[in-house]
């Protein structure tokens, strides 16, 4: 992918000044009028161990009593766990208290699709999936596990799952009217059999394959990344790798597109948008008065955090506020349902961000080469494509506003941006 236009200090990267004095000088004494949001994978962790430059990062980022200066929202592609629980594994890497108020996880926006929580839905993933989507409004939820456990004949490809002695059919299982994907699961085999055969089946799985239903039911994705960075040297695959293996099979078994009624987690514009409202709702709860103009996005992922800011910057700039004109192809999956109805957060919420710049760090799947590349390589790097299938191919959003080292130079650059110290 081609990351051209980025702002460039001759042939070095854009390393922002050294530390600030100590003290705060007179423009940092001012309410701050913009907001980070930090990825975590790559950016402030690897793994389970801490990237060293996230520490002296939200240094300067707490005053002298260890509260934050300005609002800070944590949006993580991860849908594994709580976002209690994501809260107290950043406190203990960054060294201070993370609230899960400022916690985005993959599936986070969910709560906003309020037409699905009385529908009984499959939730695939892993960790407390059930638990999750229960917290997210979702008043009826089938796991994986349960499914299985009441169609074990249905989960053929491991020999020791199968079943001895034939069980009874099963009775009283209810009809699947949703599929909410959250994040990649243990068992790809398994997710992805049961998955095709609740779409097959139109979610009544008692009635075995007759017509195949299209529109089949709705899914709602969340964390479309290809590929993600944790203590090993290579890039690890992700939830978006898990869709690209459904999506392949739902159309070689039928011939049809597979659809989403939403695709959720960055890139997408709404789960950015989901994001600025809790940036300006802890801005609130601070007494900051002044409004939150701008926004500044670190990320480690070109496909995701880079592509999702630009897409939002392209969304708050857009007179219609359209995201199909962000840069999204036009289609259902993609494009209506993560536009006006699921963006509406309250109707006594307006929008004060002008916009929202990203800043890609060189500690996680992004590294940065020194060496010019061939002729061949640029071909390669320019034609590879590791976004999900509904969005464009479009180089002008995978061009970061800045590359930086790490985390705490992208602080020290927003901060040099707005005089702040």
């Amino acid at each position: 992918m081609a990351l051209r236009g980025c702002r460039w200090a001759g042939r070095a990267l854009l390393r922002a000044p050294g530390p600030p004095a100590r003290g705060l000088c007179a423009a940092a004494a001012r309410p701050p009028a913009f907001g980070f949001l930090f990825d975590v994978d790559g950016v402030l962790v690897r793994g389970s161990q801490p990237v060293p430059a996230a520490r002296r990062a939200f240094q300067r980022l707490v005053d002298g009593s260890g509260r934050l200066r300005v609002p800070v929202v944590f949006v993580t592609n991860a849908g594994n766990c709580l976002p209690s629980a994501k809260a107290r594994e950043l406190s203990g890497a960054l060294g201070l208290q993370v609230s899960p108020e400022q916690v985005i996880l993959a599936h986070s926006p969910l709560q906003l699709f309020t037409q699905f929580h009385h529908k009984c839905v499959l939730v695939a993933g892993q960790g407390p999936v059930e638990e999750n989507a229960h917290n997210l409004g979702f008043k009826h939820v089938v796991t994986i596990e349960a499914l299985r456990k009441a169609y074990p004949l249905l989960d053929m490809v491991d020999l020791s799952q199968r079943p001895k002695v034939l069980p009874p059919p099963a009775t009283g299982f209810p009809t699947i009217e949703g599929v909410i994907l959250c994040g990649e699961p243990v068992r790809w085999e398994t997710c992805l059999q049961l998955i095709t055969d609740v779409l097959l089946s139109n979610g009544n799985l008692e009635s075995g394959l007759k017509d195949v239903p299209y529109p089949h039911l709705p899914i709602l994705a969340c964390n479309m990344d290809l590929l993600w960075m944790a203590e090993a040297k290579m890039p690890r695959f992700g939830h978006g790798a898990f869709l690209l293996c459904l999506e392949s099979i739902y159309k070689k078994m039928t011939g049809r597109e597979l659809r989403y009624e939403a695709l959720i987690g960055k890139p997408s514009t709404v789960t950015y948008r989901y994001a600025e409202y809790l940036i300006q709702q802890q801005a609130g709860k601070q007494g900051w008065k002044a409004p939150i103009r701008r926004l500044y996005a670190v990320g480690d992922n070109p496909m995701s955090d880079v592509c999702g800011a630009n897409l939002y910057n392209n969304y708050l700039k857009s007179a219609q506020q359209n995201l199909v004109q962000a840069g999204v192809k036009r289609s259902p999956q993609a494009g209506s349902p993560q536009t006006e109805d699921y963006l509406k957060l309250r109707k006594d919420y307006s929008s004060s961000v002008e916009s929202c710049e990203s800043i890609l760090v060189c500690t996680g799947v992004y590294r940065h080469n020194d060496s010019s590349p061939s002729k061949t390589e640029q071909h390669t790097v320019q034609t590879v494509f590791h976004g999900h299938r509904d969005f464009c191919f479009d180089p002008s959003v995978l061009e970061a506003s800045y590359i930086v080292p790490d985390v705490d130079d992208a602080v020290q650059l927003a901060f040099k941006k707005e005089n702040w110290s």
